[in-house]
C-alpha cells in the first residue's frame, strides 16, 4: 500500500473535500483524485462516500485514515526531532476574539513574537466558532460556557460581564437597580444573533434570564467603549473593556451583586484533539495559558 496515498487521504478528510486538499497539497484536483482512486483500488473497497455537501468515511476508510494520521504525526515528530536545539520556527494560525484579542492578548502575542522571531504568526480577530480544520486554524480562543466536545480545550479563566454607564449618563438618567430595570434603559453590548440578547444572571445562587433588545450592538469593542463613554446607554460588556475607566471614575458600574453572562462565562483555548502539534504550537499554547491564568 502506498503510504503517500494514505497521507493524501488524511489531507482530503481534514480539508473537507478534494478541491481544498489539492490546494493544501499544491496539486491538481485530478492528481489527488487519481491517488485516492488508486488507494481504493489497492484495498478493494470504497473509502469515502461522496455526498452533495461533504465526504464521509466508510468503516475501512476510517481505519485507514487513523493509520494515515499516525504516519503523518510520526513524520512531523521526526522533522521536529531533527531540529531540536534550533530556534523555534513554523507558522501558527491563531483566531482570537475581537475585544479580548485586542485589549488583553495583543501585548502577550507581541511578547511571544519577540521571544520567538522564527515563528510566523497569522492572527485573526473574530468571534465566530469556526471549523478549525477547514479554516486551517491551529488555535482558537473563545468565550464559552462549555467547550465543544469535538475539540480539546484549556480553561483560561472566568469572563466577568459588568453593567455600567458613563458618570454623566448615570447622573442624568440614573442606573438600573435590579435586573428587570435593564429593560427600561438603552443597552450597549456585543453583536448578537437575531434582535434579542439573552442575559443570564445569578444572584445568591439563584439563576434567571432576561431577554433584551440592544440599542447599540457591535463586534468592535473599542467602538462600544466609546459609546458608553459618550453616554449613549448602559453597557453590558466584559470587565477588561472598561476596567481603567471604572478605576478613574469616568464609568460607573451597577448591579455588582449579580453575576452576569452573555455568550458564556469562561475563556477557552481550543485546538484539535488527536493531532500532532508542532513545538511552535505547543509553546504558544503553554505561553497563552500561563499568561491568562496569571492575569
Amino acid at each position: 500500500m502506498d503510504s503517500t496515498a494514505l497521507l493524501y487521504l488524511v489531507e482530503i478528510v481534514d480539508a473537507g473535500n478534494i478541491s481544498a486538499a489539492s490546494r493544501r497539497l499544491k496539486m491538481t484536483r485530478a492528481n489527488v483524485s487519481y491517488h485516492l482512486n488508486q488507494l481504493e483500488r489497492s484495498v478493494g473497497a470504497q473509502l469515502l462516500r461522496r455526498t452533495t455537501r461533504s465526504l464521509e468515511l466508510t468503516e475501512i476508510g476510517q481505519r485507514l485514515y487513523q493509520q494515515g494520521c499516525v504516519i503523518k504525526n510520526a513524520l512531523a515528530a521526526a522533522n521536529e526531532a531533527a531540529s531540536l536545539g534550533q530556534t523555534l520556527h513554523g507558522r501558527i494560525r491563531l483566531s482570537v476574539p475581537n475585544g479580548y484579542g485586542q485589549l488583553v492578548m495583543t501585548p502577550w502575542l507581541l511578547e511571544f513574537k519577540r521571544l520567538h522571531p522564527g515563528i510566523n504568526l497569522d492572527v485573526i480577530f473574530e468571534n465566530r466558532i469556526q471549523d478549525l480544520i477547514r479554516d486551517e486554524v491551529d488555535i482558537a480562543v473563545r468565550v464559552l460556557s462549555e467547550p465543544p466536545q469535538n475539540l480539546e480545550a484549556r480553561d483560561l479563566g472566568p469572563v466577568h460581564i459588568v453593567a455600567c454607564a458613563s458618570r454623566g449618563f448615570a447622573a442624568e438618567h440614573g442606573l438600573p437597580r435590579n435586573l428587570e430595570e435593564l429593560r427600561s434603559f438603552p443597552v450597549i453590548t456585543a453583536s448578537v444573533i437575531g434582535k434579542q440578547l439573552r442575559v443570564a444572571a445569578t444572584l445568591k445562587g439563584t439563576r434567571s434570564e432576561l431577554l433584551l433588545e440592544p440599542s447599540l450592538a457591535s463586534d468592535n469593542f473599542l467602538f462600544l467603549r466609546d459609546a458608553i463613554l459618550d453616554g449613549l446607554g448602559v453597557g453590558l460588556v466584559a470587565d477588561y473593556l472598561v476596567r481603567n475607566e471604572i478605576a478613574s471614575g469616568s464609568v460607573v458600574p451597577t448591579l455588582d451583586e449579580w453575576q452576569l453572562s452573555i455568550f458564556g462565562n469562561r475563556m477557552h483555548l481550543l485546538f484539535m484533539p488527536d493531532r500532532y502539534h508542532t513545538r511552535a504550537v505547543s509553546t504558544l499554547v503553554e505561553f497563552l495559558t500561563k499568561k491568562a491564568r496569571a492575569s
